[in-house]
């Protein structure tokens, strides 16, 4: 299969500044882009290319006086299998002591996730007696999928962890970081995950197409997927970035007064 994604994204600006985005297919996907990808920069700014602490590509793109919109635009096709997110019901959940190091900043509170909240009496009120492992972990997916009302008007860029669950909404964002925060209360490591989703394998959905969110949890010594808004498998994920939690994956940001004055994603599957 092969799937053609994109994005066009305007940003209005008053004074010279830097934006930073994380807009590239992850190194881990980046075989299967088919021929590279076409990030274009209107009008052509300088631009610093470089891989931070998560391995995630980003870039720093130069803004001087002059300046009042920037453009950011790419085209790609990416093959992808077609398969859906792979499910291991075996999948164990591995002792704090057993866990690779690399995978401890994953257990800790993160700015959007509240480990350290009334989340943590809560998930082991809640989870203690589910079946350690994947079991687990799907019943706090269940849990989250039914307590968190899907609202794009609700959606609140500041929104924690703790927040969504006393507020009972949010976007993918949302249901991403519950979901994450109540896994690491039960010791299980988690990381947020953003990038493409299309409507590939499921009716089409009648709302703007936007990046989506959801998580990996670390289990039987691989990450696995898990997606606590959809909460079924799914097909054709292309992951942009891996994090702690969105804090750590902005699609852009900006140094500074900006307004977003255009903001197009595509992804969809290339019929043969």
């Amino acid at each position: 299969m092969q799937i053609r994604i994109g994005f066009d994204i305007e940003l209005g600006v008053t004074a010279p500044t830097a934006l930073i985005y994380m807009l590239q297919v992850h190194p881990s996907r980046a075989a299967d882009v088919q021929g590279g990808e076409h990030i274009t920069i209107s009008p052509p700014l300088a631009t610093d290319h470089y891989a931070d602490s998560f391995g995630n590509q980003c870039a720093r793109v130069h803004v001087p006086l002059g300046v009042s919109k920037v453009r950011l635009r790419n085209h790609a096709t990416v093959y992808d299998t077609g398969w859906p997110d792979a499910v291991d019901f075996g999948a164990v959940e591995h002792a704090a002591a057993d866990l690779p190091v690399d995978t401890l900043p994953f257990v800790l509170p993160s700015r959007y996730c509240e480990v350290d909240s009334e989340l943590l009496q809560f998930a082991w009120a809640n989870f203690l007696n589910v079946t350690p492992g994947w079991s687990r972990v799907q019943a706090i997916c269940d849990f989250v999928h039914r307590h968190l009302r899907f609202d794009y008007q609700s959606a609140r860029a500041t929104r924690t962890a703790l927040e969504g669950y006393r507020e009972g909404t949010g976007v993918c964002r949302d249901f991403a970081h519950l979901a994450i925060t109540l896994c690491r209360c039960m010791n299980i490591p988690a990381r947020y995950v953003t990038g493409y989703l299309g409507d590939i394998g499921i009716p089409p959905v009648r709302s703007p197409m936007d990046f989506s969110a959801w998580f990996e949890v670390y289990l039987g010594n691989r990450w696995h997927t898990f997606d606590a808004r959809h909460n079924t498998p799914r097909i054709g994920r292309v992951v942009i970035a891996r994090g702690r939690d969105a804090a750590d994956v902005p699609i852009t940001m900006m140094f500074g007064a900006n307004t977003l004055e255009r903001f197009d994603v595509t992804t969809e599957e290339v019929l043969q």
